[in-house]
């Protein structure tokens, strides 16, 4: 009787998949050599997804520079699995230039002149990484030799088999057996939450407009008429799209003035845009400076350690009480050794006077805040984390144009922070959140943590991170201003709050701290849609949680049970069904689980949270697929199918 050959079905074809396949492919000398078939499930190009396609507004860009792009798994990365050292996005370019690189297809000019003005510095479209993220997946799928098949469709259903396995359920009619299901989906729609129901139904009954949160560029903006009016609650990255799509989407352009500055010269086909969020600013500027410091070095007080002891004396740990002063304090660490060795003549003391009381201070303490004023003499120098996170606390705006003065006043001051080589401290924060953010999840383990710390990481804290390190370019900021002098974007400030007036028809926005009301026809709310599994408009989760094979996280807090509304998985990814037990061939990665999530790629050399997570998952697989392939099997049951090439380019 022959020996089973493990069928492995990704739900999901985006980086994350192309992640894990190319893990796969390193660690099978180490773990399981045997043959494979690998069915990729994935209606968008496979590499690319949704997310990242070649299909969509040239003028999007990534929130990254080149340089800090890659798939690879380096040297850095500490997992079980080998490293496989290959080009990040700027050295691919440089490849496909000097055609040391020729698996690529023929690309159209405007992205061969993308190519070649690309340095390690720019921040490039999206169209430019859906290739670079292409031709990783089909380099991953190559090495996996004739092991891998995709299928450019949509899978609708996942269902038990008896005996073991599932049947996966295609769009397109076809059933595929998976000894072993990888859900990878990204990010997903949702259906509206009761609000952003609320809105769409009082929209539909006043003849007015309302955007439910989806990803920016699959909306359809066209009802919006020129001048309109226009709502905007949230001013993340979602905001930033808007910007392009809305205006320059529209046929405007951006004009360098003679003083340096930036004027933006309308098409007169634009709306005009009223933007508001919990914060009322921006995300914060990515950064421009270079380090001229000691260098930043291992984390010294958020380590395995130091949480270990917390466990010891607490057992449970609260993130606010016991996680956030440590991370808190790494980060100040960070900014004041780059302030105090890069920048010495801002100090009043040296670094190594500094350092040695600074480490046995809590962050909170008094001690610390006067070791920081005797340090460092210019008070507006000194990291205030809760000021950072919500800079217009406690205060109160008397009248739209002092909203608009301190908001465009805060954009300006930002950019002279982090868009200027004379400020490298914030690169030192910057570098302290990310290395903490990739290093949560393994140094403590969610189990380990109470329920309202859980809530409290997949909302404030990755907001937080978000919000000071996962901002636009400096010039989306710039831009921002010259819209703002061109009376096309208004801010609504801090606090916002949008509801529907029945008496007018008309949506109205204030602000909390303010006496500023605005009332429009038109909506958008400017973010992804919160994740819920339980309203999931994805087919595969909504079958996942109807059947109980999936189930959705939920807390049990002082004050009740509460959703994060994510694919609740366990520690090695496994889906946790309703029975509340872990399944053990069903696995889900990426941002809509449990899983702390961070990303699909990564800069180099970091030891990248996803990197690791992939090379975990994959061995996971294998070790999975070498149990299964030792049971003997009298057919190989799997439907046959037309292979789909792997390579397969642009639509």
């Amino acid at each position: 009787m022959p020996a089973t050959i493990p069928a492995i079905v990704f739900i999901g074809g985006g980086p994350r998949t192309a992640g894990v396949l190319e893990r796969i492919a390193a660690n099978r000398p180490d773990v399981f050599t045997g043959p494979l078939q690998i069915h990729v499930v994935e209606p968008h190009i496979p590499g690319s997804g949704r997310i990242w396609r070649y299909h969509q507004d040239p003028g999007l860009l990534l929130n990254s520079m080149a340089a800090d792009i890659t798939m690879f798994t380096d040297q850095s990365v500490e997992c079980a699995g080998p490293a496989a050292p290959g080009p990040g996005l700027a050295e691919w370019a440089a490849g496909v230039l000097d055609a040391s690189i020729i698996d690529v297809p023929d690309f159209p000019q405007p992205l061969w002149q993308q190519l070649r003005t690309l340095t390690g510095t720019t921040f490039p479209t999206r169209q430019l990484q859906s290739q670079y993220l292409e031709w990783f997946f089909r380099r991953a799928s190559r090495s996996l030799g004739r092991s891998v098949t995709v299928h450019r469709t949509t899978a609708v259903g996942i269902t038990a088999q008896e005996g073991g396995g599932h049947h996966v359920e295609l769009a397109n009619g076809r059933t595929l057996h998976a000894d072993i299901v990888v859900t990878a989906l990204g990010h997903t729609d949702s259906r509206p939450d009761a609000i952003s129901a609320r809105f769409s139904d009082f929209a539909a009954r006043h003849g007015g407009y309302h955007a439910a949160p989806s990803y920016t560029t699959d909306v359809d903006y066209s009802p919006i008429a020129a001048g309109q009016d226009v709502i905007v609650a949230g001013m993340g990255l979602a905001f930033v799209d808007l910007l392009v799509l809305l205006m320059e989407g529209r046929g405007g352009r951006f004009q360098e003035t003679d003083d340096g500055g930036l004027r933006y010269l309308p098409s007169g086909r634009e709306p005009r845009l009223w933007a508001g969020s919990r914060r009322g600013v921006p995300y914060h500027s990515k950064i421009s400076a270079a380090l001229r410091g000691l260098a930043p070095g291992p984390l010294r007080f958020f380590t395995a350690d130091a949480v270990e002891a917390l466990l010891a004396q607490h057992g449970e740990l609260d993130f606010r009480q016991h996680l956030w002063p440590l991370i808190a304090k790494e980060a100040g660490y960070y900014y004041y050794r780059e302030l105090l060795t890069g920048s010495p003549e801002r100090g009043a003391m040296g670094w190594d006077s500094f350092a040695a009381r600074y480490t046995g201070l809590d962050w909170y303490s008094g001690e610390r805040t006067d070791l920081v004023a005797a340090a460092v003499p210019d008070a507006g120098l000194h990291l205030d984390l809760e000021r950072l996170d919500r800079p217009f606390a406690g205060l109160r705006f008397d009248g739209h144009r002092a909203v608009q003065e301190a908001v465009a006043g805060y954009i300006e001051q930002d950019l002279a922070l982090r868009d200027s080589r004379d400020h490298p401290e914030t690169l030192a924060l910057f570098l302290a959140l990310l290395h903490v953010y990739m290093e949560v999840g393994r140094v403590v383990q969610p189990e380990r943590l109470n329920a309202r710390s859980q809530q409290v990481i997949h909302g404030w804290w990755h907001g937080f991170f978000s919000f000071v390190d996962s901002g636009p370019p400096p010039h989306r900021l710039r831009q921002m201003l010259a819209l703002h002098r061109a009376g096309l974007l208004q801010f609504l400030g801090p606090g916002l709050e949008v509801t529907p007036d029945e008496a007018s028809g008309t949506f109205r926005a204030t602000s909390r701290q303010s006496d500023v009301t605005v009332s429009a026809k038109a909506l958008i709310e400017a973010r992804l849609p919160s994740t819920s599994v339980a309203r999931s408009l994805n087919p595969v989760l909504a079958s996942l949680h109807e059947s109980g094979l999936g189930s959705e996280q939920r807390l049990l807090t002082s004050d009740g049970i509460h959703s994060t509304g994510k694919l609740l998985v366990s520690a090695e990814h496994r889906l946790v069904g309703a029975d509340g037990q872990a399944q053990a061939t069903l696995f889900g990665i990426g941002p809509g689980t449990s899983g702390w999530g961070a990303g699909a790629f990564a800069r180099p050399n970091t030891n990248a949270a996803p990197f690791r997570e992939n090379d975990a998952l994959a061995r996971t697989i294998l070790g999975v697929s070498r149990d299964i392939a030792a049971r003997p099997s009298a057919t190989v049951i799997s439907e046959p199918t037309t292979p789909e090439p792997a390579a397969a380019g642009k639509n």
